[in-house]
């Protein structure tokens, strides 16, 4: 115990010149990092001689070794520079165990210093596990920080930087996916959604709320392409896609559209899974959605408004007619051909076909909508 006492200071210098001969990353470390690992290093041999005084004693290997560095040192190196630096202390003592072991006491030094390296091993993993766990729960509630925000309107600049931190490199293309969430373990669900997300070569930002799965994610511009390669881990029931949006501030429009399907696809039973905000636009309407009866009105009524009034005209008699040519032929006095070409102009200038049925559908809606917008907008 004496020879090792006094050798241990020039066991700890010698490790720290053969960690500066051998290890390059410990070289270009800044000053302060070194010292803190020479500290890391004396303690580590001073723990060693007190194991060897009382080795049955119960100890705390992690707190005598790692307690003196702080914190900030698991930031700073690796965990496999880590392992480098105590498999470089372990070699430096075991080449002193001749000079510092009584005589014929050499095997037994070298076999308590065997189980004080296994014992320094099972520290340096549970430093890293428990600095790891920390810093995965505080990235989980910075998480969870963002997703609230974007889902209740609130994301400014903030939540940017936020997300930046998380590691979101702010993609062109911004969807947000609501749907269900699973029985069982958030933390499992979200690790499903984030194993999904890299299969699909996105980014994603996702958590847990209440009972709904919530996943902004961007990297694609289409948003049902998005939903159907993150649909996996949701519960049964539907599951919306928002549109898509240029960034991160942007994504609450998207959330909040997604939100309003979701509320509106008990109305649609034969709703596809998944299914876009857009396709939900008539039931939101019904359901009182602003946004989505402002839609309406602005994406479907006000362009065949300023196409001409003939195919306004001509619409409103086919719905009612029961969609059907002839009978809209004979109430606007005109060949079917021409009823038939109106048509197509619609569907030209709306997107939508009024000879499908959910189509014609949402063009009803909107047809209704843009009366009542006008009607309000009269003196």
């Amino acid at each position: 115990m004496k020879r090792l006492e006094q050798s241990s200071g020039s066991l700890a210098a010698q490790a720290i010149a053969r960690m500066d001969e051998t290890l390059s990353w410990y070289r270009a470390m800044p000053p302060e990092n070194r010292s803190w690992i020479g500290l890391v290093a004396q303690a580590g041999i001073a723990a060693f001689t007190e194991w060897f005084r009382h080795p049955d004693a119960p100890q705390a290997i992690s707190t005598d070794v790692f307690g003196t560095a702080p914190r900030e040192l698991t930031r700073a190196i690796t965990l496999r520079q880590t392992v480098e630096m105590v498999r470089t202390t372990i070699e430096v003592m075991e080449s002193a165990i001749d000079e510092v072991a009584a005589p014929g006491d050499e095997s037994v030094l070298r076999e308590a210093l065997l189980v004080y390296a296994r014992e320094i091993a099972f520290a340096t993993a549970q430093v890293y596990a428990q600095a790891a766990e920390a810093r995965g729960a505080w990235d989980a509630r910075l998480e969870s920080l963002v997703v609230n925000a974007v889902l209740s309107g609130e994301a400014d600049e903030g939540a940017v930087s936020r997300a930046a931190a998380l590691g979101w490199n702010s993609p062109e293309h911004v969807c947000v996916v609501l749907g269900t969430a699973p029985d069982g373990d958030s933390e499992l669900t979200v690790e499903a959604i984030r194993r999904a997300a890299r299969h699909a070569k996105l980014q994603v930002l996702t958590g847990v709320l209440g009972d709904r799965l919530v996943v902004i994610a961007g990297g694609s511009d289409n948003p049902l392409h998005v939903a159907k390669g993150l649909i996996g881990p949701y519960a049964a029931g539907p599951v919306v896609a928002g549109p898509i949006v240029p960034d991160l501030l942007a994504a609450t429009r998207s959330a909040q559209a997604a939100a309003a399907g979701l509320k509106a696809c008990a109305a649609w039973q034969d709703a596809p899974r998944p299914v876009l905000a857009d396709d939900l636009l008539p039931e939101r309407a019904i359901a009182s959605d602003p946004a989505a009866r402002e839609q309406l009105v602005e994406e479907i009524y006000r362009p065949l408004e300023e196409a001409g009034s003939a195919l306004l005209e001509t619409l409103s008699v086919y719905l009612e007619q029961a969609s059907s040519l002839e009978g809209a032929a004979r109430m606007l006095f005109v060949h079917p051909n021409t009823v038939r070409y109106r048509l197509r102009r619609v569907t030209d200038v709306t997107g939508w076909s009024p000879s499908d049925v959910r189509s014609a559908f949402t063009l009803r809606i909107a047809l209704i909508l843009g009366r009542l917008a006008d009607g309000d907008l009269q003196p």
